[in-house]
């Protein structure tokens, strides 16, 4: 079992799979150890000690020395134990070395499992503590096979997952492919650590800009927000702590060499870059570029803001599938509702319009009311007197009046609202119905539609 380049083997492996030496003596100990349990069973008080200066693992076996020896095993008389050491005395506890070569071929193969087993442990280890604190970093590696979906990416000792759900859409790859991702996650198991990797997440995105842009990098311009939809639109929004410096010039860089490098590794995804403002009306008109914004009505209580574009900027700033808007939104964290200015402009007639519409009054009244935020008699309802005692002239009681008038005119006016929906359902319906009457069966079971169409 002892071999006398023990020492060298140990530093040979130390170096090739760089785990400590320490963790490998001890290996081989509970090698040995085991070994010499499985030779001579449990009822041994066994030691195991590596030698450095000698090279080799040395094995003893404990006996207490005693005058009448009861177990073999765990005690030796004090006539023996006087031959092997003179000054032996009743309860001392004798050290005898054993030949490690006897210990056999099985508890050779054993103690050689356990060695190894040790190693799979220790590298597992070095592992986890080489990536756990790489949270958050770009990793490259290659494909190296596929699972269920997921792409397994040696990343030099190591195995990472990119799993399906944080691959982008209509990207593939083939084995030996260089990948780029984001390192999301690393867990450690039983079986060993796993890597879990993005190439989704908005922070790749961050991290990609960050490598690509030495301002970022030195701290200079800061990435705010980012919000993705991966493979098809982006936004980041930047600020600068120097005002010489511009954030969205310093990210496109010279002739677009920079956002175009960040392009290419997303595979041509579009990268809006924006300027980050503290006041969020201004940020969210930023946000929502290339469109241009007429105005902003900001609701604090409910975070919303409604937005006015020109007419024929509208789908410009909602974009395919609303794509532009939706990504504003989850940019600033605001609800957005964009809506052009004929719209918004006939819902402000349609407002004042139903102030007037209110019993007592006119048009001062209505300007008023108007002048004091509440744009229609739905606002007028859904108001405490309290918020009506800021209009100019307005007194309690008339305040009370006013809102039993506006409740009574909106619950009047969507009575009016569902009753014309149904109507118009029920017209619907008859005229559906007019069209099947109006197309009889011909001869032989055919519309005369259909006879035609076989004609």
């Amino acid at each position: 079992m002892m071999i006398s380049d023990l020492k060298r083997i140990i530093d040979q492996v130390s170096r090739e799979k760089g785990v400590e030496q320490d963790v490998l003596i001890g290996a081989v100990e509970e090698a040995v150890k085991a070994a010499a349990r499985k030779k001579f069973g449990p009822d041994y008080d066994l030691e195991v000690n590596y030698n450095e200066e000698a090279g080799e693992v040395e094995a003893f076996e404990f006996k207490e020395v005693v005058e009448d020896v009861i177990n073999e095993h765990l005690q030796i008389s004090l006539k023996e134990a006087r031959q092997m050491d003179p000054e032996s005395e009743l309860g001392d506890s004798l050290g005898i070395k054993m030949d490690t070569e006897t210990f056999g071929r099985i508890a050779t193969q054993s103690a050689k499992q356990v060695i190894m087993q040790r190693l799979k442990e220790a590298e597992r280890d070095m592992v986890y503590d080489d990536f756990k604190d790489r949270r958050g970093e770009i990793l490259n590696g290659i494909v190296q096979r596929f699972d269920r979906g997921a792409i397994i990416v040696n990343v030099g000792r190591a195995e990472a997952e990119l799993p399906l759900k944080e691959q982008m859409p209509r990207e593939s790859y083939k084995q030996g492919d260089r990948i780029r991702a984001y390192i999301l996650e690393v867990k450690q198991f039983s079986r060993g650590p796993q890597i879990i990797l993005s190439r989704t997440h908005p922070n790749f995105l961050a991290m990609l800009f960050e490598n690509e842009v030495p301002e970022i990098s030195e701290g200079i311009v800061q990435i705010m927000q980012v919000a993705r939809e991966p493979g098809g639109r982006a936004k980041i929004a930047v600020t600068s702590k120097d005002s010489d410096v511009d954030p969205v010039g310093a990210c496109v860089g010279m002739k677009g060499r920079r956002v175009q490098a960040v392009v290419q590794e997303l595979r041509g995804e579009k990268i809006d870059i924006v300027t980050w403002a503290p006041d969020s009306a201004k940020f969210i008109c930023n946000a929502l570029s290339p469109a241009e914004i007429t105005r902003v009505i900001v609701d604090e209580d409910n975070r919303s803001m409604e937005v006015v574009v020109p007419d024929d900027q509208l789908s410009l700033a909602i974009g395919k599938r609303g794509q532009n808007v939706r990504l504003a939104s989850r940019l600033t964290g605001w609800r957005l509702d964009v809506v052009g200015e004929t719209s918004y402009n006939d819902a402000l007639k349609d407002g004042y319009r139903s102030l007037l519409d209110l019993q007592g009054i006119g048009e001062k009244r209505a300007t008023d009311l108007y002048a004091a935020d509440f744009k229609s008699a739905g606002d007028v309802a859904g108001a405490t007197v309290e918020d009506l005692l800021s209009v100019k002239g307005m007194t309690e009681s008339r305040a009370e009046i006013l809102i039993s008038e506006a409740i009574r005119y909106t619950s009047d006016r969507d009575e009016k609202d569902t009753a014309e929906k149904h109507m118009s359902e029920a017209e619907t319906g008859v005229a559906e119905e007019s069209e099947v009457v109006d197309s009889p069966k011909q001869e032989g079971g055919e519309t005369e539609g259909e006879k035609t169409s076989d004609e």
